[in-house]
């Protein structure tokens, strides 16, 4: 063989070697490629509710008074003295100073409108000042609503805004977690349900959303803005107050993974 031809054939021999390298890579590369690869998920979306009912364990009350007097002072004096009254009143039939707060106190001017007879203007007059004091009471002692109510009024409330049962921050947290429970397993099986005609089955949870909790409307009672009770309150029967359940739910939505059976 001349040197001619062997640097020929040693050139061929390197291009084969070449091309067979290359299509090693391109075979390897592909079947990682088909390796790596993730498998497309057959998935179920399903949303699970859970309603329970639950006997309220917290009372609020909110009632104050109102008083108008010639000079703030002495609005505000003769305002204090009554509050300081009806808060001893309540004291009485069990209620503590930690179930009892201050939910507003304001104090403003009244005036008088009338319309001067030679000008045919009209003219503001101060002709006094009122101030309005509401307390709110929030106790567990839910027996107590009636009393509270009849001792205050005696005492000189003359303002009831609002009455209402609810649930307490504790009650709410433990309802909660049994509630979102409850929904889980709601769409769970909801989702086996629909499975079951389609022959497949549930073999695995990609992701679950919670539901915020949201706290039942409390159960109003009684409720009227700025109303004066003197006389509907001046009864000798007891003010009949009555506690009702109250509907609370909580949902959860659901993606299953799914296979056939």
């Amino acid at each position: 063989m001349t040197m001619k031809s062997s640097k020929l054939f040693i050139i061929a021999v390197l291009a084969v070697i070449a091309i067979s390298v290359t299509v090693v890579s391109v075979f390897s590369e592909a079947e990682a490629q088909e390796v790596t690869s993730p498998l497309s998920e057959n998935t179920i979306s399903v949303t699970g509710t859970a309603t329970t009912k639950t006997e309220p364990d917290l009372l609020h009350i909110q009632f104050g008074v109102e008083i108008q007097e010639k000079t703030a002072k002495e609005a505000l004096e003769a305002n204090s003295q009554l509050m300081n009254s009806i808060v001893e009143a309540i004291k009485k039939v069990g209620i503590e100073d930690s179930e009892i707060n201050t939910s507003s106190l304001n104090i403003y001017p009244i005036y008088d409108q009338y319309e001067d007879p030679l000008t045919k203007k009209y003219t503001q007059e101060l002709i006094g000042y009122r101030v309005s004091n509401i307390l709110s009471v929030e106790t567990k002692k839910l027996d107590l609503a009636a009393s509270i109510i009849d001792n205050a009024v005696g005492a000189g409330v003359n303002r009831v805004d609002n009455v209402y049962f609810t649930l307490s921050p504790d009650t709410h947290r433990k309802i909660k977690d049994e509630l979102l429970a409850d929904a889980i397993s709601n769409a769970k099986s909801k989702a086996e349900k629909a499975l079951l005609p389609l022959d497949h089955s549930i073999i695995g949870v990609k992701t679950v959303s919670l539901s915020e909790f949201s706290m039942p409307y409390p159960t109003p009672v009684f409720r009227a803005e700025a109303a004066m009770y003197e006389e509907s309150f001046a009864l000798k029967a007891q003010t009949p107050i009555f506690t009702s359940d109250q509907d609370v739910s909580a949902t959860a939505s659901v993606v299953f993974i799914i296979g056939s059976k």
